[in-house]
């Protein structure tokens, strides 16, 4: 029995077609992950358990079908009726509008098989079938979704940026976890003296069970300092939106910083993000001018920090750390602002650039006082930015580490 001319017995051309299928499946975990991603970032408790769940749904169903891979994560990765309005959102905006057609109910016919990548049409006659994508969606999808998480802000054209912007109106974000003073009945803890008295009077001196309580959590207040001047104008915008999908999950408090300080916190507010814009638009004063960190740092803290906002708060900077002003006031005031606050975090968008190193003289005087050191170039960078907030220090470098600080 004679071999092929590779001599392995199999088919010319064989180890490239299964290669190439391996690829494609692999492309098409990585859209899934992505996907995944997002929605944690929005705030949908998909556990691990969870993706596996929906990994394995997409594979019996039909993964190059849109309403096959909306449905499979809808019955997988939502855990209860606060998930659905976020995977909706995050839906609409990883694999486009098409996905209203996945969500609509067809009573007569099968739903359309649309795959999760638009491709062109090639001119001339198809026969039934041909026109169908052979296997799972790859490349084409993670460039426009996927791939995007990664990319620098300042590079992304008209309609990565309209995508982008979808993706962040998703944005989940809250502060770590504190325990307050007050607090509330619960089944385990110490044991609540007034209400186990009322409790044995109520039964006239009989014994009663012990009565308990706990200490209530909530989450610790988050400070934006959101750098619009014109270095930073790249990124500007992208990061105010970040703030806005703060704002909307409470408990914090943006300002922008240029030449000037300016509280923005009502005008990021508003529910639609393309409005809560056009309101800071029009609030602040210094777009685009030049940086005074130091002195606006001071303004802060003198003017509200001091006074109880950045107490035990979560402070971040976003900034590229330059400054035109003394950089031993920024230095000086970082301390201040270390002194008084829970954690004080810097993302900087330039932190991601190959070589960099923070040899600017702003950013090399507010390192020592810095508690995290992080990029803020891309929505992934963002994600991780907003899991050293919840608490993930894993998720971040130390200020004062191998970067060079």
């Amino acid at each position: 029995m004679g071999t092929t001319g590779n001599g392995t017995g199999r088919p010319p051309g064989s180890d490239a077609v299964r290669h190439e299928g391996d690829a494609e499946h692999l492309g098409a975990d990585a859209v899934l992950l992505g996907f995944v991603r997002a929605l944690r970032a929005a705030g949908v408790e998909a556990s691990t358990e969870r993706l596996h769940a929906f990994l394995r749904a997409v594979a019996a169903l039909r993964p190059q079908v849109r309403a096959d891979v909306y449905w499979a994560g809808r019955a997988t990765l939502c855990g209860g009726h606060d998930d659905l309005e976020r995977y909706e959102r995050v839906f609409a905006a990883y694999f486009g509008a098409a996905g209203e057609q996945a969500r609509r109910p067809v009573a007569a016919a099968p739903p359309p098989r649309l795959g999760l990548v638009a491709r062109e049409a090639p001119t001339g006659t198809r026969t039934p079938g041909e026109g169908e994508p052979p296997g799972p969606p790859v490349a084409a999808l993670a460039s426009s979704a996927e791939v995007l998480r990664h990319r620098d802000f300042a590079a992304l054209g008209p309609a990565e940026r309209d995508q982008l912007r979808r993706l962040l109106a998703a944005f989940a974000f809250q502060g770590q976890a504190r325990r307050s003073a007050r607090r509330r009945p619960a089944r385990r803890g110490e044991v609540d003296p007034r209400r186990t008295v009322r409790e044995l009077l109520r039964r006239g001196g009989e014994p009663a069970r012990l009565r308990r309580h706990a200490r209530v959590e909530r989450p610790r207040r988050v400070v934006l300092l959101v750098d619009v001047s014109g270095s930073m104008a790249p990124y500007a915008d992208a990061l105010l939106r970040f703030a806005h999908a703060a704002v909307r999950a409470g408990r914090t408090e943006v300002f922008t910083v240029g030449t000037r300080l300016t509280r923005v916190t009502r005008e990021l507010s508003h529910r639609d993000p393309d409005w809560a814009m056009a309101a800071v638009a029009a609030a602040v004063p210094d777009w685009r001018g030049g940086t005074r960190l130091g002195e606006l740092v001071r303004e802060f803290l003198n003017r509200w920090g001091q006074r109880g906002m950045a107490r035990g708060a979560i402070v971040v900077l976003l900034s590229d750390g330059w400054e035109r002003g003394d950089p031993e006031l920024l230095g000086q005031q970082m301390r201040r602002l270390h002194a008084l606050a829970h954690q004080v975090v810097w993302a900087n968008p330039r932190k991601a650039r190959p070589g960099y190193a923070p040899l600017a003289a702003g950013m090399a005087a507010a390192l020592p006082s810095v508690d995290a050191f992080v990029a803020g170039h891309s929505l992934a960078a963002l994600e991780r930015l907003a899991a050293v907030v919840r608490g993930a220090r894993s998720a971040a470098a130390p200020a004062r580490g191998a970067d060079g600080a």
